[in-house]
């Protein structure tokens, strides 16, 4: 059984048991979440649409932990004027499994 989320503006495809880093939730960690803007369930052959949410479905998770990726660096070169501009990013993350999917 699968399912498809919007977590933080982007759509994740989850499993039952499955850990995922998602954008950071201002949650402490062992706390539970419920995700209710759920597009798709599929359990087998069976598929459930939603248009564009489905109604009563629930995906639930745990968090495990807050963090930051690894920095991304970021370099701007301009040719031949001798400009160059280095810059870095580390962006936060929450890392969460997912413990039930209901629809």
């Amino acid at each position: 059984m699968y399912a498809v989320i919007i977590a933080g503006g982007k759509q994740h495809k989850v499993q039952d048991g499955e850990e995922l880093k998602i954008e950071k939730l201002d949650l402490a960690e062992g706390d539970g979440v419920a995700f209710d803007q759920v597009l798709l369930v599929a359990d087998g052959d069976k598929v459930t649409l939603g248009t564009p949410y489905i109604e009563g479905a629930k995906v639930t998770a745990t968090v495990l932990e807050q963090g930051r990726h690894k920095k991304v660096q970021i370099i701007k070169f301009k040719r031949r004027k001798h400009s160059m501009k280095h810059q870095g990013h580390r962006q936060y993350f929450t890392k969460i499994k997912i413990t039930g999917i209901q629809g």
